[in-house]
């Protein structure tokens, strides 16, 4: 058997380890992997910038919840859009 490092990944893989890197899932050679793929591949360096933004997103997002600066619906509001919701779909069964 071969003990040689495959460097080059293909499209499918590289998005998979930014989806990894995202979640500080992936070891330092998936690092290396996909940094060398970035090199060459404009669709996944889109996708990585695009998963930034994302990520970059959803963690404004929760930092605003935690700290109480955010408009949120009051329970009687969530559960009228609830039973709005249902009756809608009732009616679209039916």
């Amino acid at each position: 058997m071969s003990n040689k490092v495959k460097i080059l990944i293909p499209c499918d893989e590289a998005n998979h380890v930014c989806d990894k890197t995202q979640y500080s899932e992936a070891s330092l050679l998936e690092k290396i992997k996909l940094s060398i793929h970035l090199i060459y591949c404009n669709a996944c360096r889109n996708y990585t910038k695009n998963n930034g933004k994302l990520t970059k997103a959803i963690n404004g997002s929760i930092n605003l919840a935690k700290s109480g600066n955010t408009d949120c619906l009051k329970q009687d509001d969530k559960e009228l859009m609830k039973r709005s919701f249902e009756e809608a779909l009732k009616k679209q069964k039916d």
